[in-house]
């Protein structure tokens, strides 16, 4: 029987993990998984980040609970995998979200920058992919892998921002998604990638600041930013069985910026 759209969007019985979940689009995402029906395991660096946001997402009716890791550190996702699997049984959605940016110009950034960007950035997001599959996913024949890059990944360099590992980072998470999906659709797990453009979060702050809020809206064909909802759809898409028959592709999430600037 051919099931409705509510029934295709609906998560009830999925665990899903999202990294650099405590808070701005980890956190939204995990929200759109969760008022989807799925259990949420959070991720990131600060227990006590962690510990307010999955007190929000209880309040919002959502079963979540936290793991604090370094993504960065082959060892601590070792242990986030191993205790995630404990604690929620089979992952059935990975959300690699967690990621760290450094703002230097080329000539002299720091290699150990470079090296913090691309560990957490990539080389996570591989590690921590290929533990849950051979550990979950690739038995039940069945997972969603939502990778986050970035517009920064599609175009080198938009707005000219100095931030040359984290650009270079988000092009390979793109191949990385595109490889993978090919890979592993096999087994029935699509891999596929958010490129967010501009968001007000945290880690964007500096940027944000350094090239203007009001300049880079002004850029969008849509004229604004992103704000707390933007990420919700595509994510809930990409992690259900709406979006099962999509694997090894990208979509920007970025009010038009990339149709500006040739994505």
């Amino acid at each position: 029987m051919t099931r409705t759209v509510q029934q295709l969007f609906d998560l009830t019985g999925k665990t899903a993990l999202v990294t650099g979940g405590s808070r701005g689009l980890g956190l939204q995402m995990a929200h759109a998984l969760g008022e989807a029906g799925a259990r949420i395991m959070l991720s990131s660096r600060k227990a006590a980040d962690l510990e307010q946001a999955a007190a929000q997402l209880q309040a919002a009716g959502i079963d979540a609970r936290w793991i604090a890791a370094d993504c960065a550190k082959e060892s601590e996702i070792q242990r986030l995998a191993d205790e995630t699997l404990q604690r929620m049984g089979d992952v059935d959605i990975l959300v690699n979200n967690a990621g760290a940016t450094w703002g230097a110009p080329a000539e002299d950034h720091p290699l150990e920058a470079w090296d913090k960007v691309m560990n957490l950035n990539v080389r996570g997001y591989f590690i921590l992919s290929q533990l849950l599959a051979k550990r979950s996913m690739i038995a039940r024949r069945s997972g969603r892998i939502i990778n986050i890059a970035s517009i920064a990944g599609l175009n080198g360099n938009p707005a000219m921002m100095t931030t040359i590992a984290y650009n270079t980072s988000k092009g390979a998470v793109i191949n990385f998604t595109r490889a993978l999906g090919a890979e592993w659709g096999k087994y029935n797990i699509t891999v596929n990638a958010i490129c967010p453009g501009f968001f007000p979060s945290k880690m964007t702050a500096g940027t944000l600041a350094a090239l203007g809020e009001d300049r880079l809206a002004a850029g969008a064909p849509l004229k604004r930013l992103g704000d707390d909802e933007d990420l919700k759809g595509v994510c809930l898409l990409f992690a259900s069985d709406a979006g099962k028959h999509i694997t090894g592709q990208w979509l920007a999430v970025d009010g038009g910026v990339s149709a500006v600037i040739g994505g």
